[in-house]
């Protein structure tokens, strides 16, 4: 039971894609209602603030009551959101993004290939190499002053019985 792993083909994976990719438009656009909704809420205590209460009734910017600019400018703030939201994300959408993915990863795939057909016109594989034979090893000599090499016997003159007893 614990040790079962889970079975996971491409299709799941596309699936969790598409669902990520759902929930993150259905953020945008909630989103977006929420800043109409606020901007809605905040623009009618705008007014009330001026023209009710009388706040800085005598202020006006360019002939203008000062709420009517700070309406204008939160309007287009709201636009540039509703623009972002709708029309940028579906010319520069999922679709989009996976196209120029797909570009960079081709571009990508072109340089890597131009470099190793130059990295086998530099350096080609089947060269004949030169055989390099393995020089004999030489024993080492023993000098004749060397005692450290001569074996160790009392009876010099018997070569017939080992030396070692």
């Amino acid at each position: 039971m614990f040790s079962k792993k889970k079975n996971t083909s491409k299709l799941d994976a596309e699936q969790r894609e598409l669902y990520d990719h759902a929930r993150k438009r259905t953020l945008q656009k909630k989103r977006l209602f929420q800043h109409f909704i606020i901007f809605l809420i905040g623009a009618v205590f705008l007014i009330v603030l001026n023209v009710v209460i009388g706040y800085q009734e005598n202020f006006m910017p360019l002939g203008y009551n000062w709420f009517v600019w700070a309406i204008l400018i939160w309007a287009f703030i709201f636009l540039v959101h509703v623009f972002n939201v709708f029309i940028t994300n579906k010319f520069l959408g999922k679709e989009w993004q996976d196209k120029q993915m797909a570009k960079l990863v081709q571009k990508q795939k072109e340089k890597i290939a131009k470099m190793q057909t130059q990295v086998e016109k530099d350096f080609p594989a089947n060269r004949p190499q030169r055989e390099i034979t393995p020089k004999p090893e030489k024993a080492p000599e023993l000098k004749s002053g060397d005692e450290r090499f001569k074996p160790h016997t009392s009876e010099s003159d018997k070569p017939d019985k080992p030396f070692n007893t």
